[in-house]
């Protein structure tokens, strides 16, 4: 680990910074792939989070503070690290996901930092590994300082945000968990804030996301004899029109919301037949179905089934959701979304409170209990792309704000 735990850096505007530099921790993580195979039968050095998690564990082991490994599935683990300073003070959760999507078709070499023109270029560099280096430097520096007056605060990097949320999920468990000594989590933080590319804004709600398989089912034959058979492909093509019907009316049926817009719903993935000179006897779509707060996933999937089996006649099975993530509503205690607003604004100019089109972990710690939002430094548009890269100056202005915000928390003791 080149990353020393005490160092300056500074601000563009040439302000001292205290602390680890996030920079060098960030070219770091972005060195160890983390490639989440998001369902594909994938394994290797590349994929899921093992180096990430072996780096995590030494970087709390040097820094001295107590953590846990959470054993979430298959070896994918959670790393959780705790700093108590006070009883009495509220408890901050900085969380932040290990993993990256896939590679393929990347303009850059993915796991060579590279820095150019104020950026730093590399898969995971912006989503969302520049919020964990932000988070990792802010937490080292507290827990090296141990300030009078600061909060507790956890800092959590959970495993498969890109495909499932489990780790988040598993976390959240953890503190509603009846046997508390399987985890230091006994509670729910006071307050989260979640790792995304936000630009520097507060995403204070956002949509939530159901993905599940519908599969048609037909009968086999010689393809010179269609009609001896049923086409399982010709049914899927019934049901995808009425998919389309229904996506245009869901504006109309739900409603917009007014910081997430209208849900929405998206086939992605089409599968079916074994051969083209066989009738095929089964197709399958992969759903996605965005949600808008104050929805709910299982009345959506039933009101949606309900609806195809009135409009077509087709013979189909709806699969079980393999993930099922909640939205973020916008109820949290506006002390804590205030005073998070006035740091960002005091270290990085105007910022607003927004709602996202996505999905994060914050929907996953809310549901749990905790009051969740969503900041970090980098652009949503610059996620998942070919050139992944994150602005420098972002990364320094995060980092600075995770540590000022924990640094000087909300009184709980003063009314809401």
């Amino acid at each position: 680990m080149k990353a020393e735990l005490q160092k300056t850096h500074f601000l563009t505007d040439g302000a001292s910074l205290a602390g680890p530099d996030p920079l060098e921790i960030l070219q770091e993580l972005v060195a160890i792939p983390s490639v989440n195979p998001c369902g594909a039968d994938l394994s290797g050095a590349t994929y899921f989070e093992h180096g990430m998690t072996r780096w995590l564990t030494r970087f709390f082991s040097q820094l001295g503070t107590p953590f846990e490994v959470q054993e979430v599935a298959d070896g994918r683990c959670n790393v959780v690290a705790r700093l108590d300073v006070d009883p009495a003070a509220p408890t901050i959760m900085l969380e932040a996901h290990q993993d990256t999507v896939p590679v393929d078709g990347m303009t850059i070499a993915p796991f060579q930092p590279v820095l150019k023109g104020g950026r730093l270029y590399g898969r995971g560099a912006c989503d969302v590994k520049g919020g964990m280096a932000a988070m990792l430097a802010a937490f080292a520096r507290l827990a090296t300082e141990r300030p009078d007056g600061c909060a507790n605060v956890i800092m959590a990097c959970t495993c498969d945000e890109e495909f499932g949320a489990t780790g988040a999920r598993h976390l959240a468990r953890s503190w509603r968990n009846d046997d508390r000594s399987e985890s230091f989590l006994t509670s729910p933080p006071d307050f989260c804030i979640v790792a995304e590319p936000t630009d520097l804004n507060i995403i204070v709600a956002h949509r939530g996301v159901v993905r599940w398989k519908l599969q048609t089912l037909g009968l086999a034959c010689h393809s010179s004899r269609p009609h001896e058979g049923v086409s399982a492909i010709y049914a899927m093509a019934e049901v995808i029109q009425a998919l389309q019907k229904y996506a245009g009316e869901l504006p109309e049926r739900v409603g917009e919301h007014p910081l997430c817009g209208a849900p929405t719903l998206s086939i992605g993935r089409i599968v079916g037949g074994t051969s083209v000179n066989i009738v095929p006897h089964e197709c399958e779509i992969e759903i996605d179905r965005r949600t808008s707060p104050g929805e709910r996933s299982d009345q959506v999937l039933t009101e949606l089934e309900a609806y195809l089996r009135g409009q077509t006649s087709v013979d189909f099975v709806m699969h079980p959701p393999w993930i099922d993530a909640d939205s973020l509503a916008d109820d949290q205690d506006p002390r804590w979304v205030d005073r998070l607003l006035q740091q960002i604004q005091a270290i990085s100019g105007p910022r607003e409170k927004l709602g996202a089109w996505y999905c994060t972990d914050a929907s996953s710690l809310a549901a749990a209990g905790a009051q969740a939002v969503v900041y970090g430094p980098g652009s949503i548009a610059q996620a998942h792309t070919a050139d992944e890269w994150i602005e420098i100056e972002q990364l320094r202005q995060a980092c600075e704000t995770y540590y000022q915000f924990c640094l000087r928390p909300i009184d709980m003791q003063s009314p809401a």
